[in-house]
């Protein structure tokens, strides 16, 4: 069982060994409630999947959730979601599944481990795996098994600093690549420059139309952002001499308009013949990438789980 914890979305399948999503299922996260009611809404989304299955057994659970969390433990507090303030999600999936390996990890992670996994970076030992969206995070894959570092928040690119002069981020410092790119971000930037000003019901959705349409402020927004990326990325190939870059989440769609000036940037700043052979592609699963990397926190632990 495989399951994915987000601001704006519950999600959870049933995986088979091999990456497959044999049964899948999602809700819209609840607004409103305290933590047992979103554990409770969480246990009648599972309920309901395992049913609509047949009841088939499980070999584990793996969970992708959004961050911060205290990890190998378990307890999450996700931004997003301010009814869950150090809960203790592993522990109490243990308790639901007792005898089975329950697995939690950063959200963002679980799709750098799809996408190595099953997706755009199978067959590489290198791998970033990003997801640019409301947020930036990232997993890194190295000698084809996940980096964790000191505190499991290894390969979060969305903190390196692209630009010290650059807007306040919400982690306190300045210039970061989540500030500048992040999807809100990106629209609060080009509304400063008179795209659709006032408004307080656009979405980075509406700036990419608006680019593709030919808007000159919506489209410096996207070049603005794909600029970013390929200097975060630039620095990141030089430090991990990366193999292959694979770019999920919302702004990904936006396509040439974020990767054409990305890849601009990039080979500008990545001057190091290693660093200068990464390649930067969309990532291959799209909206299972984190349900695929949940499930391979089971299925593939020899590789993605380092804790117990």
């Amino acid at each position: 069982m495989a399951i994915d914890i987000g601001g704006t979305k519950l999600a959870a399948a049933l995986v088979e060994p091999g990456g497959r999503v044999a049964h899948h299922g999602r809700t819209r996260t609840p607004v409103g409630l305290d933590a047992e009611g979103l554990w409770r809404s969480l246990l009648a989304l599972l309920d309901k999947l395992v049913a609509d299955a047949g009841d088939p057994p499980l070999a584990g659970v793996g969970v992708g959730c959004g961050g911060p969390m205290r990890w190998p433990s378990g307890e999450v507090s996700p931004l997003n979601i301010p009814a869950w303030r150090d809960f203790p999600l592993r522990d109490r999936l243990r308790e639901r599944h007792p005898g089975l390996p329950v697995r939690v990890h950063n959200d963002a992670i679980c799709v750098a481990i799809g996408e190595h996994w099953r997706g755009a970076g199978r067959g590489r030992d290198n791998v970033l795996g990003m997801v640019v969206s409301t947020g930036v995070g990232g997993g890194l894959i190295l000698g084809g098994r996940l980096v964790d570092g000191a505190s499991g928040n290894a390969g979060h690119i969305g903190h390196v600093v692209v630009d010290p002069q650059g807007p306040p981020c919400k982690c306190g410092g300045r210039g970061c690549l989540e500030a500048i790119a992040r999807g809100p971000g990106l629209v609060a930037w080009a509304q400063e420059q008179g795209w659709r000003p006032g408004r307080t019901d656009v979405t980075g959705v509406e700036l990419t139309e608006d680019a593709r349409r030919g808007h000159p402020v919506a489209s410096a927004a996207m070049d603005r952002a794909g600029r970013a990326l390929g200097v975060a990325i630039a620095s990141a190939a030089h430090l991990c001499d990366l193999e292959v870059v694979s770019i999920g989440g919302g702004l990904s769609q936006a396509g040439p308009l974020l990767f054409d000036p990305l890849e601009e940037a990039l080979r500008t700043h990545a001057r190091m013949d290693f660093a200068r052979r990464v390649r930067v592609v969309p990532a291959a699963l799209g909206q299972t990438a984190g349900l695929v990397g949940a499930a391979a926190l089971v299925f593939a632990a020899d590789r993605y789980w380092n804790a117990d």
